[in-house]
């Protein structure tokens, strides 16, 4: 006969501890970026296919070391990686913060790098230092954390 006075078993520790993870709430802060990189690479998507039409554009990527056929590619995929990092961080997905920052480095590196106009790259590394910081939070830590835990003891 089971004595009600016991601790309970580690399975249900566990089972208790595993609902928990799965009811913690997404940090405000997860909310707004992943929505934000999904509004913006769709705007940014837009102007960009219109934008190179436009003559100053050409002119202005043509002074890049880079092709203008890879600056497009790097364009394009770049916003792919950008929108599916979004979708994957609502979905609770850790790799996506990784996947999204470590682009824009790169993509940062490439354009400190080859870009005629430095300058102008200084807003959009602001925007990535406080992306990056609120991604890596404490609090955006143990909700990604606690997905991995979760996946891992199911053995997904």
């Amino acid at each position: 006969m089971h004595n009600p006075y016991d601790p309970p078993s580690t399975k249900v520790e566990e089972l208790g501890n595993e609902k928990e993870n799965e009811k913690m709430k997404r940090p405000t802060s997860v909310s707004v970026i992943a929505w934000y990189l999904i509004v913006t690479s769709g705007i940014t998507l837009v102007t960009f296919a219109m934008s190179f039409n436009n003559p100053m554009v050409r002119e202005l990527m043509a002074k890049s070391p880079i092709p203008i056929p890879l600056q497009l590619a790097m364009g394009y995929v770049g916003l792919l990686i950008t929108i599916v990092s979004g979708i994957a961080l609502l979905k609770r997905q850790n790799w996506a913060r990784f996947l999204y920052v470590g682009w824009s480095v790169i993509g940062f590196m490439i354009g400190i790098l080859t870009s005629p106009m430095k300058a102008a790259m200084i807003p959009g590394f602001v925007v990535l230092a406080v992306i990056t910081f609120f991604l890596f939070r404490p609090k955006a830590n143990e909700y990604f954390s606690t997905r991995e835990t979760k996946n891992s003891a199911k053995g997904v």
